[in-house]
């Protein structure tokens, strides 16, 4: 279960284990680890900033314990359905999610629509929980990759650049699990200084989530070799979403900003989330 992994133009390598430690004859993974962690930080970061949403922190937790099942199932279903040639020959691994077989999009997906469910359940600005899950979720996306560095996986195709990673002698490769994570990291420092001094409405930083993770996902994704591919047609599953979700959060955030809206479902409703607005206004001011 070890990977030697290296990046030879730097003069780098470790060897890594990809079984942490073992919990009454279980074997525990750096890849859930690294995963927990990511997810316990981002909640962390969350739950510090959310009043500046204009929630509180129950909602947080409430919205969470839905968000949480959700991305999981829905990470499954995602990696299933684009792999079913594999899955209809095999049904009984299709609930095998301790075997592999997630896909971030999915678990983006679930979270966003658990979250959205919530919001209009508790008649709370949906716009504005997406902009507090979008910082969350850059957090979660920069440290969870990581995992992918353990298990010496979801890398790139050969190249002799200096970053030039190596996996058990095999390469070396572009470590496109090291790309997303620094372009994560930069999208969130950009997306909290925004959401501190340029803030203008709600929906705002979950735009600005959908550009800029949409941007760096579409260029990354195409130097995977593990990608999933829409049948036989060539097209990857996770660029093209990258790249619609990157035009339409463009699309959205032009109008949002030419109409001066207070929240972005004011695009198609003028009077949307005004008592959302109105009511969490006067808990700040309480």
């Amino acid at each position: 279960m070890e990977n030697v992994i290296a990046f030879p133009a730097l003069g780098f390598s470790v060897t890594v284990n990809r079984v942490a430690f073992n919990l009454f004859g279980k074997e525990i993974y750096w890849y859930g680890i690294i995963i927990a962690v990511g997810f316990a930080l981002a909640l962390f970061y969350c739950s510090k900033r959310i009043g500046d949403f204009g929630f509180t922190n129950d909602l947080l937790y409430d919205a969470v314990l839905l968000a949480l099942p959700s991305a999981i199932i829905c990470a499954r279903i995602y990696y299933v359905v684009w792999e079913w040639d594999y899955y209809s020959q095999h049904p009984s691994d299709i609930i095998a999610i301790w075997n592999g077989g997630i896909a971030i999009y999915g678990g983006v997906i679930g979270a966003l629509l658990a979250v959205g469910f919530y919001g209009k359940h508790k008649k709370i600005s949906i716009p504005g929980t997406f902009d507090v899950a979008a910082l969350g979720l850059l957090i979660g996306q920069c440290i969870g990759r990581w995992g992918n560095f353990i298990n010496g996986e979801a890398h790139g195709t050969v190249t002799h650049a200096l970053l030039g990673m190596t996996v058990n002698g095999e390469g070396p490769f572009h470590p496109t699990f090291l790309y997303e994570s620094v372009w994560n990291l930069v999208g969130f420092i950009l997306l909290h200084i925004i959401s501190k001094k340029w803030y203008h409405f709600r929906g705002q930083i979950f735009l600005s989530y959908l550009i800029w993770y949409g941007a760096g996902r579409a260029w990354i994704e195409g130097l995977r070799t593990d990608s999933l591919y829409i049948g036989a047609t060539g097209i990857r599953v996770s660029q093209m979403v990258a790249i619609v979700s990157c035009v339409v959060g463009i699309v959205l955030m032009v109008l949002c900003c030419k109409r001066k809206v207070k929240t972005l479902t004011q695009l198609v409703n003028q009077h949307a989330d005004a008592r959302a607005i109105r009511e969490q206004a006067k808990e700040r001011q309480a």
